[in-house]
């Protein structure tokens, strides 16, 4: 399944794709959503740190929440992700 993400700028969208995957060994850093405010996500990391990525509004914000809780539930995993200018297009299956 395939989303695309719309993040405030090109540099959020690069920060959540390098927060969420890393292709060498196909591992999902994050582990939860912490928090949604307005158009900012919280998210925790496998290292307990927690990032916040800004999105378009709070729609998108949410839309990708939903679509990334099949992950960290580990029902899912994330099999791509793909950056051009401020959207994130992430694959899982």
């Amino acid at each position: 399944m395939k989303k695309k993400i719309i993040c405030e700028d090109e540099y959020e969208a690069q920060k959540l794709a390098s927060l969420i995957y890393i292709r060498d060994n196909s591992e999902t850093f994050i582990t939860g959503i912490l928090e949604i405010i307005e158009n900012e996500l919280v998210i925790s990391l496998k290292d307990k740190s927690a990032h916040s990525i800004l999105f378009k509004d709070r729609v998108e914000a949410e839309s990708f929440a939903d679509f990334i809780q099949s992950v960290i539930e580990q029902v899912n995993r994330l099999v791509d992700t793909k950056v051009t200018q401020n959207i994130i297009e992430i694959t899982k299956e």
